[in-house]
């Protein structure tokens, strides 16, 4: 034997088996027991280049213990107690473990064979085929490195290295493994394979592509009878719709339902959406997605802006053709939004992807650069990723601030804010409205407080500042001078100015979108001012 195949045989009996240490292997025979022949048609002794040989020629078989070995013909040394084997080579260990060759050899005293040329290896849940097998009867292990084809009644399984213990019934492969079920195509470089268990566990970056679904990881195992992988390291799963990640992943190909936790992402391929958390589970069959666990984070990257969403749970729900194209995402308990030009905060938030309107409920507040809108419920309505309405139901309440740091109201039973390119540009107030606007002079000086009541009325605006205010229904308005102001007068009923629940894009984006951390730039370091030389004078003699 090479010694470049002596070191890969030691390798691989160091590696780990599962099931070995409680495996217990047959009674073999004694260590030198001597190999006695059974039959042959014609035997021929004699000693050639000094060792004594038999050769045994047509139907020979010999045996072992409970080992049988048959060939067309042998080579029997009797002083090592070993035989070579020629054509239609077989060997029988137990009644359950048959190899088959072209040509062996077999050492009696270790127990070890080689087979050559076709090689089949078959005990009652496989058959292996390769070109060359080494088989230590003694620890009951099969190893190849020419590569091997195994094949069960339901799975077949390739690789360049592997080895098999014929006790506890565990194959490990190395290299260009794959392994081919009814249902998947696995595909990795290190793998292991119970055939009792039908499990296949695997060390290595691995793929496993089935016809609704691709799986990766990197560590794991897979069932192939009950169809359940439990994956570690980088685990993905990814469907024509969807791409769930985490630390680990279980998916249950049966029920189509998967749990992942640590660093969970689940992307929508549709709509540039992603949703990161720390557990997020998912009903393939429902087109389902739940994600929580440290406030999970939603991403929505709309041309040049990008909306944040968050909440103690997010919900995805898809979208079932043709009565909704779209999908939708529920967040609830404490939901958040982020954005450059809106941010907004509720106890529950949906959001319709398919009309990108968002949906606010449970003491809902939004903030546009300086302007503050609250009511009992809301809707945000989208065009081409911007906002273009804003849809205030039941105490409908906007405050803005003016140059100056006036407070700027307008209230109502309902109220529609319009929005331009930059800024609001309408609102329509129905139902008891009410205005408080600070006239100014110059922008720097107030000159007086408009105040009307109506039932309806109608607010425009250029650059965000108010133009003029329409009154529709019984109108009735005053104005009010600085020094006649009392400040009662200065805010409507039921008035709240909420700076600090703004949320901010720090706090939206948490630990699953974190910003990075700009690193400190390092102090100069400080100058040393130059010695002075001092010249002495010589002392005189």
């Amino acid at each position: 034997m090479s010694l470049p195949k002596s070191v890969f045989l030691v390798l691989l009996l160091v590696l780990p088996l599962l099931g070995w240490s409680q495996a217990r292997p047959a009674a073999a025979p004694v260590k030198g027991q001597p190999i006695e022949l059974l039959t042959a048609s014609s035997l021929e002794g004699g000693t050639f280049n000094g060792i004594e040989i038999r050769k045994l020629l047509g139907n020979v078989s010999l045996r072992q213990g409970t080992t049988l070995l048959y060939a067309d013909s042998m080579y029997q040394y009797l002083e090592r107690n070993a035989i070579e084997a020629f054509s239609n080579v077989r060997i029988i260990q137990n009644d359950t473990i048959t190899i088959t060759g072209n040509r062996g050899t077999y050492d009696g005293d270790t127990r070890k064979a080689r087979m050559t040329g076709n090689v089949t290896l078959r005990d009652p849940r496989m058959t292996l085929t390769t070109q060359l097998l080494d088989y230590d009867l003694a620890n009951n292990l099969a190893y190849y490195s020419t590569g091997g084809h195994l094949q069960d009644p339901k799975n077949t399984l390739d690789s360049q290295f592997g080895y098999y213990n014929t006790v506890s019934k565990v194959f490990s492969f190395k290299r260009n493994v794959k392994l081919v079920t009814p249902e998947n195509t696995i595909d990795t470089d290190t793998l292991q394979y119970n055939t009792i268990s039908k499990v296949a566990y695997f060390f290595g970056p691995t793929r496993i592509k089935g016809k609704n679904q691709n799986l990766y990881a990197e560590n794991g195992t897979y069932n192939t009878a009950t169809k359940e992988a439990n994956f570690g390291r980088n685990a993905k799963i990814e469907t024509p719709t969807y791409l769930l990640g985490g630390d680990k992943l279980f998916y249950n190909e049966l029920t189509q339902y998967g749990v992942a936790t640590g660093r969970v992402s689940m992307i929508s391929k549709k709509d540039n959406l992603e949703i990161r958390g720390d557990v997020g589970r998912y009903w393939r069959a429902q087109g389902r997605a739940k994600v929580y666990g440290s406030r999970p984070v939603m991403r929505n990257i709309s041309g040049k802006d990008t909306l944040y969403l968050t909440a103690d749970t997010l919900v995805s729900i898809e979208g079932k053709p043709p009565l909704n194209k779209g999908a939708v995402i529920y967040a609830y308990r404490k939901a958040r939004i982020f954005r450059s030009d809106l941010q907004g905060r509720a106890d529950s938030l949906t959001y319709d992807r398919q009309d990108s309107i968002i949906y606010l409920s449970h003491d809902p507040v939004l903030w546009t650069k300086k302007n503050q809108l609250t009511a009992d419920s809301m809707e945000i309505r989208q065009r081409r990723g911007k906002i273009d309405q804003m849809r205030l139901y039941g105490h409908a309440f906007s405050i803005g601030l003016d140059t100056i740091g006036n407070y700027n109201q307008v209230k109502g039973r309902t109220m529609v804010a319009y929005f331009g390119e930059k800024a609001i540009k309408k609102i329509d107030v129905v139902g008891n409205a009410e205005s408080l606007y600070y006239a100014l002079e110059g922008d720097t000086a107030v000159s007086g407080v408009n105040k009307s009541l109506s039932a309806t009325m109608a607010l425009r605006f250029t650059d965000d500042e108010l133009q003029t205010i329409s009154f529709i229904t019984n109108p009735e308005a005053k104005f009010i001078p600085p020094n006649e102001l009392k400040p009662e007068e200065a805010k409507l009923k039921d008035f709240r100015w909420r700076p600090d629940d703004r949320p901010t894009r720090r706090q939206t984006l948490g630990k699953h979108f974190a910003l990075p951390v700009k690193p400190k730039k390092k102090p100069a370091p400080a100058r040393k001012p130059p010695v002075k030389s001092s010249k002495r004078t010589p002392a005189r003699k």
